[in-house]
């Protein structure tokens, strides 16, 4: 993930909020399924459960709540952004709160990709990883 941050020239405020959110859950789901192959030899059903922890609206929508009194101005906008999107689709399992804030989440993670924040988007990571196994 190194390389591609580096050799991006584009400027997160200029995607739509959506595209952000789309690029950040792939990226979010990749520091998953790292933080979790990482933690040993598990059955893919179990790994599969443990991703779908971190990764469902609700499981976004309450990791964002527990970081957004840490985001930077520049990091909070990012997420409004995504947050206020008009989305046009919200899955079942989720209520329309709980999907707009997972879409912020994920637009953050996607604008501190872009902008290279690789650093960053550890150490926010890490404090939602740390809370699940709390």
């Amino acid at each position: 993930m190194e390389t591609l941050i580096r050799n991006t020239d584009i400027s997160p405020n200029s995607l739509n909020p959506i595209s952000l959110a789309f690029l950040g859950d792939a990226v979010y789901e990749v520091l998953v399924r790292r933080h979790l192959a990482l933690k040993g030899d598990r059955p893919p059903e179990e790994l599969h459960r443990l991703a779908v922890s971190f990764v469902s609206a609700t499981a976004q929508a309450s990791a964002i709540e527990k970081l957004m009194p840490l985001l930077t101005e520049e990091e909070l906008a990012a997420f409004k952004r995504g947050r206020n999107a008009k989305v046009s689709h919200i899955p079942k399992g989720a209520s329309p709160a709980k999907y707009h804030a997972a879409t912020g989440f994920e637009a953050l993670f996607g604008y501190l990709y872009l902008k290279g924040k690789s650093e960053r988007m550890r150490e926010l990571f890490e404090l939602i990883s740390e809370e699940k196994e709390n």
